[in-house]
């Protein structure tokens, strides 16, 4: 999968950088061996090309977060509760995040969702979602996690691997013709978290702890009856925050991802001008290149689920928005978004000249055209004319 086209603002940090980083803020990570530190750093994604080889293996079935994820400049964080973790905190497990499409039909789903599922603010929610037995965690083991859906065409899978995630949109999404503009290639990104009710609920580094949460502003925001899940129900709304911005950054990571290919197609342009002297595009292509480019804007900044603004919900819920803005924050979504504004702005400058040039071609040859007629008159008109003149 192609990563999107900041991921080359983010270097792989080697393996001594978190030994110094995490020794020195938790004494109890500097007294594991070097080989552990290794290990856990492997493990994160952080190890570099020459400490892989000295590396642990890994254990089948751990997630490695994507490249292009922003979170691991600061995954370092969550070291120390990785390496130590306490009696109440579960084992950790993955958030899988897909985008499929330009943005789904949530109407359509309701045929093809288990009966306990049920809408949640601008999401539907699946609180159980059972992956086959044998397909992740190992042979004959089963696991079972949650689902919430958006209508920008991903969808966010708690406690499901990635493969569980694609069986979800194989046998509920694509029956119910749900999808709105299919992608080549769906985009996915990974998270980790854990429970721990002695905790807080926050982002520690790359990984979420569910835990305690402050009381809601506005209680009415919470279902009054809520089905079974596979997860702590005191905590679906920060479920749900969480969400949301992972949601927010995997669409955004498809949206880069289409547009690179789309300037991609056109860098050859500039060049065609430098050599030739000609557009090397005619009006007709020229012109649909460019509605496919105000076709990337509209997407990024005036559909309802854009990436610039806090949705309505967090307005008058500040613990929420906090959960929703500090995972928005780590995920850089709004400075991709600029990013990508910019790379717009770009390319229809570009078109602008190269529809200049068109246009200045086209008016050079109307005014030959006009020189011919008016010579070819001139020539009859003596022809016809002439033995009277003269």
């Amino acid at each position: 999968m192609r990563p999107p086209p900041l991921s080359a603002l983010f270097r792989r940090p080697c393996v001594s950088n978190v030994w110094r980083a995490t020794t020195a803020s938790s004494g109890t990570l500097a007294r594991l061996p070097h080989h552990t530190i290794i290990a856990i750093a492997a493990r994160r994604g952080y190890a570099s090309e020459s400490s892989s080889s000295s590396a642990l293996p890994l254990p089948q079935g751990s997630l490695k977060p994507k490249a292009h994820t922003p979170l691991r400049r600061t995954a370092s964080d969550s070291l120390p509760i990785r390496a130590n973790p306490k009696p109440t905190q579960s084992e950790i497990q993955p958030i899988s995040t897909v985008a499929t499409s330009e943005r789904y039909l949530l109407t359509r789903l309701r045929t093809r969702l288990p009966p306990s599922a049920r809408p949640l603010h601008d999401a539907y929610w699946v609180p159980k979602w059972s992956s086959g037995e044998g397909e992740s965690g190992g042979e004959g083991v089963r696991r079972e996690g949650e689902v919430f859906i958006f209508g920008n065409g991903s969808f966010v899978c708690w406690g499901l691997a990635e493969e569980d995630a694609m069986r979800f949109r194989r046998d509920v999404l694509i029956p119910a013709r749900a999808e709105v503009g299919p992608l080549a290639e769906p985009e996915t990104e990974e998270l980790e978290f854990a429970t721990d009710p002695s905790e807080k609920t926050r982002l520690q580094g790359d990984l979420i702890i569910l835990g305690s949460s402050p009381k809601l502003t506005d209680p009415e925001n919470l279902p009054d009856s809520l089905p079974p899940s596979a997860f702590p129900q005191e905590t679906v709304l920060a479920r749900y925050a969480f969400s949301q911005a992972l949601s927010r950054s995997t669409a955004l990571s498809a949206l880069e991802s289409s547009l690179e290919n789309y300037l991609s197609s056109m860098s050859s342009l500039p060049l065609a001008l430098e050599k030739t002297g000609k557009p090397g595009m005619g009006r007709r292509a020229l012109v649909k290149k460019l509605g496919e480019l105000l076709r990337f804007r509209q997407g990024l900044n005036l559909n309802r689920e854009n990436f610039s603004e806090t949705p309505d919900f967090y307005w008058d819920q500040p613990v929420l928005e906090g959960y929703f803005n500090s995972l928005s924050a780590a995920l850089e979504v709004k400075t991709r978004t600029r990013a990508v504004n910019d790379k717009i702005t770009y390319a229809a400058e570009v078109q602008s000249v190269l529809r200049q040039l068109l246009h200045e071609t086209s008016s050079a040859r109307m005014e030959l055209v006009i020189i011919a007629l008016i010579a070819v008159e001139v020539v009859i008109a003596l022809i016809r004319d002439g033995p009277e003149l003269f």
